[in-house]
């Protein structure tokens, strides 16, 4: 299923790309949790790119479930926090796996913590070798480490696999900008950015650990909204979306 603004028929702008999805991206309009027609919604995207021909992995968020900053804040050890948000990132990609292996896209997820009952352990060589074939690799539990974010993961994930762009999909916010767009309503998105002046505004884009390692690797990233339908599939056919960071 394709999304309105989108033609499969297109020839694609990138051989393999990584998406971020955030954990709130799951919830929809709910307050919490997993939203069935959030994640419909998301696999939808997610075909846009597999009729492409592109080579997609996915790292996704747990934030929708559980946040390892926020249980600290309330007095849990932080590195048990993470560990725990680590496993909510796990139900979130057994779910988007579900929705997209319904619409007959061959997934695998692969986690950075062993639990084989549900998920490959991650290991480099076999999540591009299942890319070449096809297949969506869905990347969960972060890098495995506490105190590391989902951002610094889908920055490592998109190095270690070489992908050629790092899609950062967004939960009702369509790019970069000079201040929060909710609560400035004269707030100026920006089409362009270079890494070092994402850096230096520090700019709500990503954590700078994860922002860093793209500059120091000059991997391009592309911030949009998600819930923009065909946002996606346009994306990776060429068409400029949201902001892109790169090299200035």
């Amino acid at each position: 299923m394709t999304e309105p603004g989108f033609q499969p028929s297109r020839r694609a702008a990138y051989r393999r790309a990584l998406l971020k999805i955030s954990g709130e991206s799951l919830k929809g309009e709910s307050g919490s949790g997993i939203d069935a027609d959030a994640v419909n919604y998301l696999a939808g995207q997610v075909g846009d790119a597999c009729a492409l021909g592109v080579e997609l992995a996915i790292v996704i968020g747990g934030g929708n479930i559980w946040r390892g900053e926020a249980a600290e804040k309330r007095g849990m050890e932080r590195a048990a926090a993470d560990y725990a948000g680590m496993m909510a990132t796990a139900i979130n990609a057994l779910a988007l796996q579900d929705a997209l292996e319904k619409r007959g896209i061959d997934t695998r997820t692969q986690s950075a913590l062993q639990m084989q009952a549900v998920a490959e352990p991650y290991i480099r060589r076999r999540a591009i070798r299942h890319l070449e074939k096809g297949r969506v690799v869905i990347f969960a539990a972060g890098t495995g480490n506490p105190y590391m974010s989902t951002d610094t993961a889908s920055a490592l994930r998109a190095l270690e696999i070489d992908a050629e762009v790092l899609l950062m999909a967004k939960f009702n916010v369509d790019g970069v900008y000079d201040s929060d767009p909710h609560k400035n309503p004269s707030a100026v998105r920006f089409d362009r950015l270079d890494y070092t002046e994402a850096l230096g505004r520090e700019l709500a884009v990503m954590d700078s650990t994860a922002l860093t390692l793209c500059r120091e690797n000059r991997l391009p990233i592309v911030v949009f909204d998600m819930f923009k339908a065909g946002n996606v599939g346009c994306i990776l056919s060429g068409d400029t979306v949201g902001t892109t960071i790169s090299v200035g």
